[in-house]
């Protein structure tokens, strides 16, 4: 239903809805629930994305878990609606707290392998490319400057590991 709005117009409620909640998660401080996907290519090499709203920053792929719904499915669903991949040999490596506009957001890593052609959607998603771990872009929030180098060593060992089921 949302394809039916044109893509500029999508953005731009995009760009109003997500002032709307953080202003609503910091008056209610609800305990969020969300995935990040650590997808990498054949090549070794570490997908990030930027958003049409928010910082502009790149950042992993990811979003909302929905209550009762599995990580390992939420971020097979975010990856493919955010860039058109798929995510095999998904594994949930890591479960971490971190502050987010007043409230916490409880963040399951999830690592695999992009499959596919990357598509990012224009709308949510202005650019997805994978990036060598070894020469990031400089433009990325402190958190995951912070955070990702440890989650790659993570996410390669478990990447190693049968795949996990649902």
């Amino acid at each position: 239903m949302l394809r039916l709005i044109p893509p500029p117009l999508h953005r731009a409620a995009l760009i109003v809805a997500h002032r709307l909640r953080l202003w609503w998660w910091r008056l209610r401080k609800p305990l969020l629930v969300g995935c990040r996907i650590l997808a990498f290519d054949e090549d070794e090499r570490i997908l990030l994305v930027r958003h049409s709203y928010g910082s502009g920053r790149w950042m992993l792929p990811g979003g909302g878990v929905a209550r009762g719904e599995p990580p390992l499915s939420a971020a097979q669903r975010e990856l493919r609606e955010e860039v058109g991949c798929t995510l095999a040999r998904a594994h949930l490596f890591l479960e971490i707290d971190e502050p987010l506009s007043g409230t916490t957001n409880r963040v399951h890593l999830v690592c695999g392998d992009a499959v596919g052609t990357l598509r990012p959607d224009r709308r949510e998603i202005m650019e997805a490319v994978f990036h060598d771990p070894a020469a990031l872009p400089e433009n990325m929030a402190a958190a995951l400057v912070a955070g990702l180098p440890e989650w790659i060593t993570a996410a390669k060992a478990a990447r190693h590991l049968p795949p996990a089921a649902d």
